[in-house]
């Protein structure tokens, strides 16, 4: 029997000296330690689902919202874009010629245009090149100097007129009354026409507001 026995233990509970009994942890310990490891996935997985349905009913308004924010950046629109520098009707010299075979509207017309204030040169009766030829209310003829500029300002009392640019010298410029005239725009007319030709065109800078 060896030292290690304890008095009245012998057989299979005799201990050696080279043999001890094995020493083996309860079931219930290794069971618990199992439910506790399988309860804390399930809440773990509870919460991550729970975060994902959080995701998808707040973060796609969130992601909607940035994308909103971003498609209504626009450039901002500068208006001070130079207003177009355009002659009085006073350092304008029109020539009125009458192309229709009514008599005395060259006349007429040539003394409401000087009641507008534009200075009156040659009146009476078109050139054979236009004489009974222009079927429209009238042709403005001038200078290529008079583009966008004199032919612009007495095209605004004639809606309807066709503006064509000659050779000649000088800055007088031409209107020739054509079949399809019946009268001058109306002063208030003429000034909005004038206006609209004159306002400043937006143009896009480079500052976007965001």
């Amino acid at each position: 029997m060896s030292m290690l026995t304890p008095p009245g233990m012998g057989g299979q509970y005799r201990i050696t000296g080279d043999k001890y009994p094995r020493m083996r942890p309860p079931r219930r310990r290794a069971r618990l330690v199992a439910a506790v490891v399988a309860s804390v996935a399930v809440l773990a997985l509870i919460g991550w689902g729970t975060l994902q349905l959080i995701d998808v009913f707040t973060g796609g308004a969130k992601k909607s919202t940035t994308a909103g924010s971003k498609t209504a950046c626009h450039p901002k629109v500068d208006t001070a874009a130079q207003v177009k520098a355009l002659p009085k009707p006073a350092q304008i010299t029109v020539n009125v010629y009458n192309a229709t075979a009514r008599t005395g509207l060259a006349k007429s017309t040539a003394d409401e245009l000087k009641k507008r204030g534009f200075k009156i040169g040659n009146v009476g009766n078109a050139p054979g090149e236009y004489d009974k030829k222009v079927k429209n209310a009238g042709i403005l003829l001038g200078p290529p100097s008079a583009q966008n500029t004199s032919l612009t300002v007495l095209g605004a009392q004639l809606a309807g007129a066709e503006q064509r640019a000659d050779g000649r010298k000088g800055t007088d410029v031409d209107l020739i009354l054509g079949d399809g005239f019946k009268t001058l725009a109306t002063p208030a007319a003429a000034e909005q026409a004038l206006t609209r030709l004159t306002a400043p065109a937006p143009t896009a800078s480079t500052k976007k507001s965001c």
